[in-house]
């Protein structure tokens, strides 16, 4: 039975060659099999969806000067592995997520560990906490179950912490959402629209350029330095020379750096966002994982220095957990206001069981959240030990906060030890996606949310993975890194 023409997008040669970047592994003559396995590291990770038309083989070939005879190679080796399919006339296009191809990759007995997904387990007390809001409940099933704006007791209960933290908020600044994903793509929705510019740090969160090219947005990049931080002096040029409709910032525990912009910092950054008119979108997505101490402690939030421009997203997935699938905005009433009324057109409210939940965790005294950052700090403490046994030649500095490490590679070959990490049993996102414009290299995002254990054998199977794409391979002496 022949393959159904799939009725989805086209990528174009030259997308594709730069969604690949690098992929060419150092010193190999295996062309072929390196493009196949780079083309399906690409579709586990989500950047080419099943039914996607691929490019014509002459198209390609251009595109990555290479010969057609290569391409043809490559996917030849896809189709024989189910990944893609073809038909005389019509193309070829992506017929799998790869999961067949995958299995034969992986030495025998070893499973996947999964180091893309910067994602906890559920927090300590969930299920008390569900307890507590299955007797809540009762109150309001006479109740039609829509609440645009969210449950009031929980938008309180964010009030009151955003409050704590040096923002005073009341429960009509606050809208809950589907997580802060969510959240980005309301506002984003409201403020900017197709050829509008949005101003993002450069490397950032992944799904937040995802978003800006969905709704037809450019996002303009402002170099972050993994040492120095938030550079203000070209943020207020990139937004004198772009103009840009829209600001996106991570200023906690920024993702993937793990820095941190100090109070003198973010109310530099507010004055320059105030002076452009620029309205901002601040993610505080993982302000809570700070590993130093209570955020209440911490430098005021971002929103407090940005006024009215400033519009704050939080979530609860980082902190408690992300089956909860919950997240605020934070703004003026007004902004709110609009928010609400732009909502009916994407959905009318989020879950009340499960807010009923995320509102009996915020209401425990902090104890749950002190618990969930010394299991964090237990286990950043661990990687950056399998770090230093396993990868004595990559540097990073350790944040202090959040989920992860940025990590400075040796060679520029993170999308190149992505496709070599899939074949050692870890599936890991390369630095090039949390770039504009791809990129990034040199650099590759290390989350540290899984069990200690898992950890280390991750890290070793990556040490193996470098050694295996590196001109140089990795001894396993253990050296000193810079820690600030």
């Amino acid at each position: 039975m022949e393959p159904l023409i799939p009725l989805t997008g086209r990528v174009s040669g030259l997308k594709l060659a730069t969604l690949l970047g690098s992929w060419r592994r150092s010193g190999s003559r295996h062309g072929a099999a390196d493009l196949a396995a780079a083309v399906e590291l690409l579709v586990l990770d989500g950047r080419l969806p099943l039914g996607t038309r691929l490019p014509a083989e002459r198209e390609l070939a251009d595109a990555l000067d290479v010969s057609r005879t290569l391409i043809g190679a490559a996917l030849d080796k896809l189709r024989a592995d189910g990944l893609v399919a073809s038909r005389r006339g019509a193309g070829s296009w992506i017929a799998s997520p790869g999961g067949r191809g995958r299995e034969t990759m992986l030495p025998s007995g070893e499973d996947l560990i999964d180091l893309a997904q910067a994602c906890p387990p559920a927090i300590a007390g969930l299920v008390p906490a569900v307890d507590a809001a299955r007797k809540a409940l009762a109150d309001h099933l006479g109740e039609n179950g829509y609440h645009v704006r969210g449950l009031r007791i929980l938008r309180e209960r964010i009030a009151r912490r955003y409050t704590e933290r040096g923002l005073p908020t009341n429960a009509g600044q606050v809208m809950i959402t589907n997580g802060a994903h969510h959240a980005f793509v309301q506002v984003l929705r409201m403020l900017a629209g197709p050829g509008d510019r949005v101003l993002v740090e450069q490397p950032t969160y992944p799904n937040a350029l995802e978003a800006i090219g969905a709704a037809h947005a450019i996002g303009v990049p402002v170099p972050l330095d993994p040492a120095t931080g938030w550079d203000v002096v070209g943020i207020e040029a990139a937004l004198r020379q772009s103009a840009p409709r829209l600001a996106y910032f991570v200023a906690d525990f920024q993702n993937p750096t793990g820095l941190r912009l100090d109070a003198a910092g973010r109310e530099r950054l507010a004055a320059a966002l105030s002076r452009a008119r620029t309205p901002s979108i601040i993610d505080e997505t993982l302000v809570e994982l700070d590993l130093e101490g209570d955020p209440a402690d911490g430098p005021p939030p971002l929103g407090a220095f940005a006024g009215d421009l400033g519009i704050t997203i939080g979530s609860a997935s980082k902190s408690h957990w992300a089956g909860l699938r919950l997240g605020w905005i934070r703004a003026s009433e007004d902004v709110i206001g609009r928010l609400v009324a732009a909502r009916f057109a994407v959905d009318l409210g989020s879950p009340v069981f499960e807010q009923l939940v995320l509102a009996e965790l915020l209401d425990d005294g902090g104890s749950a959240l002190a618990h969930r950052r010394e299991e964090t700090r237990a286990l950043r403490d661990a990687l950056t030990g399998a770090l230093n046994w396993y990868c004595p030649d990559w540097t990073f500095t350790v944040p202090p906060g959040g989920l992860s490490l940025w990590c400075r590679l040796p060679e520029p070959m993170s999308t190149r030890l992505a496709v070599a990490a899939a074949g050692h049993g870890v599936q890991v996102a390369p630095g090039s996606r949390f770039g504009v414009h791809g990129g990034l290299e040199r650099w590759l995002r290390l989350p540290y949310t899984l069990p200690a254990d898992r950890l280390f054998e991750a890290v070793r199977r990556l040490g193996a993975a470098a050694a295996s794409v590196s001109a140089t391979p990795a001894t396993a002496t253990p050296i000193a890194v810079q820690v600030t």
